[in-house]
């Protein structure tokens, strides 16, 4: 398929889904979906176009959680990028692990940072944080507050 037969395929399948479509430049292109549309998408572009998923990627916004679920067409040089906007007060959403073995890593690092609960992720244990680290406290979130008086976190600052 070429990079117009690709994102003309998405957009007729998933049309009553897509909330935003944004072409950045002629490799890179964001679609925005609600959550509930997350699985069945990322199965299509993932099992039937043949995409390559690169990684997913989280932040704390001003008003809601976002994160954005990469994805590779290496043969016409697209990346596809699929934004999910969560509210601040119920950040959760399907987990991608049982869908791309790739996600299972990320989902637990997006969830220790930014407190994202990924619903049916197969092992939530602990990935970077030390075993010290309070339950609750998430370092990447915009309301962090130091939880360690001793603690020297100025590095890269």
């Amino acid at each position: 398929m070429t990079r117009q037969e690709i994102l003309k395929d998405l957009q007729e399948k998933f049309k009553k889904d897509i909330k935003n479509f944004s072409e950045k430049s002629s490799s890179r292109v964001y679609i925005e979906i609600p959550s509930s549309a997350l699985v069945p998408m990322v199965n299509y572009i993932f099992k039937d176009l043949g995409a390559r998923f690169n990684i997913a990627s989280g932040m704390d916004t001003r008003h809601h959680f976002e994160i954005l679920y990469h994805f590779t067409f290496d043969s016409v040089d697209l990346i596809v990028s699929l934004r999910v906007v969560l509210p601040k007060d119920k950040p959760e959403i399907a987990s991608l692990a049982l869908v791309l073995e790739g996600a299972n890593w990320i989902e637990r690092e997006i969830t220790e940072m930014l407190g994202i609960n990924f619903i049916g992720h197969p092992d939530m244990r602990r990935l970077l944080l030390p075993p010290e680290w309070p339950e609750g406290v998430y370092p990447l979130r915009r309301d962090y507050k130091e939880w360690d008086p001793n603690a020297i976190r100025d590095r890269g600052v």
